[in-house]
């Protein structure tokens, strides 16, 4: 056999290799993102398990907002305050209130007409708060971001490497972007799961990329953090010591991405614009009289301040199901003492990796419409058969005895500069991949080749 034979040979045999390796660590992972995506799909968009879509008959004239919240804080038993307010999502749906008191806040689905309680749930206590949780940590916190955050990096380099092994050498691309469903075996599985691989990698980059914007490591210390909108932009509002993240509630998230890290301002200066009319008592029913003044139509979400020094927070966003268009959000921040609004940021507002996360959060929660939800569900689909026929090819594949029937490593792997570089430029964009990448390397080069018995084991 030729040099100019065995050399891509030799490369193609070690890409598989990384392939292999990776694909086992990431198919329990994205298996479980699939299944449980769907299901956070399920509930935000059509299921809301809070009662946002509950039927009421509509009236002449709604409860004033204040005698709403009485109404709510009536129906909660221990229940003494309200921390959040819910406008309906249309004239038949209910206001949503959060009522504080008893050991858990719970969630009130309010008739606006009759104040009549529709449904009482526990704050964070919905299958939606339990598969968010296991979607983005496993259940066990930051440990559990970590190594979701590892599988997404590592899902990258499944998709790197499976380009790579799909390109066509001397078949054309026609043949290549078309299943041979001809073939029989592992080789009409291989067939399968190569052309579903091609045509879904751009979709596969895009979830990956946008889940990973939320993880701890690469979203939180490199990307958000350089994203942030800046709160100097408020001038002269006193700021908090505390950051937008703390409004978030359990596993799921209600402020916007490029807020997380901003701080919030602080009630009880003479800062900020005013927009109600001069003696006007700030209060609940104020506060949403300002909201329409200054052109939140529908639903939107007021919170109120925890403490002296709080604001109430007025917020419309599509992460949090309020609208179908990201590029229509808007948080206002209003001084509870004087209800002077200091602070008002739209999507304009935004960094250009803000605004990218803003319509990426959207579209990877389906949240933009139908089209959106079928869309992702048929992504969703090829990435569960994308897994499950990883699986069967190995176990068809796979040696007799206990061994793991990785693909050789081949000796004197050609340099090869176009793949160096994309590792490199993949190792330097993700943290997490490139510590997990030299691992990996350090298992494969050095402790298996000075214990051969295990080498066998895994070859």
């Amino acid at each position: 056999m030729s040099t100019d034979t065995q050399t891509p040979n030799r490369l193609y045999f070690a890409v598989w290799r990384w392939h292999f390796y990776a694909g086992l660590y990431v198919i329990p992972f994205v298996l479980m993102l699939a299944v449980t995506g769907f299901f956070i799909m399920l509930f935000t968009t059509y299921l809301p398990e809070y009662g946002d879509r509950l039927a009421v008959e509509p009236k002449a004239e709604a409860m004033l907002p204040s005698a709403q919240a009485s109404a709510a804080i009536a129906a909660v038993e221990g229940g003494s305050s309200v921390s959040k307010y819910i406008a309906p999502l249309s004239a038949t749906a209910p206001a949503l209130i959060t009522v504080t008191g008893p050991e858990t806040p719970v969630v009130v689905a309010l008739d606006p007409y009759s104040g009549v309680s529709l449904r009482q749930t526990d704050e964070g206590n919905t299958w939606n708060d339990f598969l968010t949780d296991i979607h983005g940590s496993l259940l066990i916190g930051d440990p559990g971001d970590r190594l979701i955050e590892i599988a997404a990096g590592l899902g990258l380099l499944l998709v790197v490497t499976g380009l790579y092994m799909w390109w066509p050498r001397g078949t054309g691309f026609a043949a290549a972007l078309w299943p041979n469903l001809a073939a029989t075996g592992r080789a009409w599985w291989k067939s399968l799961h190569v052309t579903v691989g091609v045509w879904f990698s751009l979709f596969l980059v895009f979830f990956l990329v946008s889940g990973l914007a939320w993880a701890g490591i690469w979203g939180g210390k490199f990307v958000q953090a350089w994203s942030t909108f800046p709160a100097e932009k408020w001038d002269n509002v006193p700021l908090s010591d505390a950051t937008h993240a703390s409004m978030n509630h359990g596993a799921t998230k209600d402020v916007p991405w490029p807020l997380e890290q901003t701080q919030m301002p602080e009630s009880g200066s003479f800062a900020g614009q005013d927009v109600l009319p001069a003696g006007t008592r700030i209060d609940l029913d104020a506060l949403v009289v300002l909201a329409r003044m200054i052109g939140f139509e529908g639903r939107f979400q007021l919170a109120l301040p925890g403490d002296d020094a709080g604001v109430y927070t007025l917020s419309q966003d599509s992460m949090s199901y309020d609208s179908q268009d990201p590029t229509a959000d808007r948080t206002v921040h209003v001084d509870q003492f004087t209800g002077k609004v200091l602070a008002d940021v739209r999507y304009a507002d935004y960094s250009v990796a803000g605004k990218a996360m803003a319509v990426g959060i959207a579209l990877h929660e389906a949240q933009l419409g139908l089209w959106n939800f079928v869309l992702n569900t048929l992504y969703l689909l090829a990435i569960l058969f994308l897994g499950v026929s990883g699986i069967v090819m190995w176990w068809k594949r796979r040696p007799s005895g206990v061994r793991l029937g990785a693909p050789p490593r081949p000796q004197d792997v050609p340099y090869a500069k176009g793949a160096i570089l994309i590792t490199l430029a993949l190792s330097l964009t993700f943290p997490m991949l490139g510590l997990t990448l030299l691992a990996v390397m350090l298992l494969d080069v050095v402790v298996l080749s000075a214990l051969p018995p295990l080498k066998r084991a895994l070859g």
